[in-house]
């Protein structure tokens, strides 16, 4: 077995998954892009190593991954859900240059807290702004 492929067996056995060739391909997929795709993106991109490999195996392997805590989905940039195989408590940046979606590491000081209202356990946001790509773009069209 390939020594990357192991690291992903190994978290499908702890969650109690079966292993399947289709949930390796999606979580080698999201773990070497780290891009935050759509499920049509996954499915095309794979589909063009797995010709055999179907829109509902997809999608279904990803809910079943997200139930699971093995990924999780975001609602940034709606109407599509895009994934993430970072589960770690972090936030996003969404540029509104060029769309991106990019993890941002800050700490949330309610993490943890139990507040009047309740215990807070997952903490989801995202920033909106201009990606660091973007930024140096504008940096050198100044200086023409």
């Amino acid at each position: 077995m390939v020594p990357s492929v192991e690291k992903y067996v190994k978290i499908l056995r702890e969650t109690g998954l079966k292993t399947t060739l289709q949930r390796l391909q999606i979580m080698k997929y999201l773990d070497e892009r780290r891009n935050h795709p759509t499920a049509n993106k996954i499915f095309s991109d794979l589909k063009r190593k797995n010709p055999a490999l179907s829109k509902t195996t997809v999608y279904n392997s990803l809910e079943t991954l997200r139930k699971h805590n093995v990924i999780q989905a975001l609602t940034i940039s709606e109407p599509e859900l895009r994934y993430d195989i970072n589960t770690k408590p972090h936030h996003h940046l969404l540029c509104r240059s060029c769309g991106a979606i990019i993890d941002v590491y800050v700490n949330c000081p309610y993490l943890g807290k139990t507040l009047s209202e309740g215990r807070i356990e997952d903490v989801h946001g995202y920033f909106e702004g201009t990606c660091k790509k973007c930024l140096e773009k504008v940096r050198k069209g100044r200086k023409k």
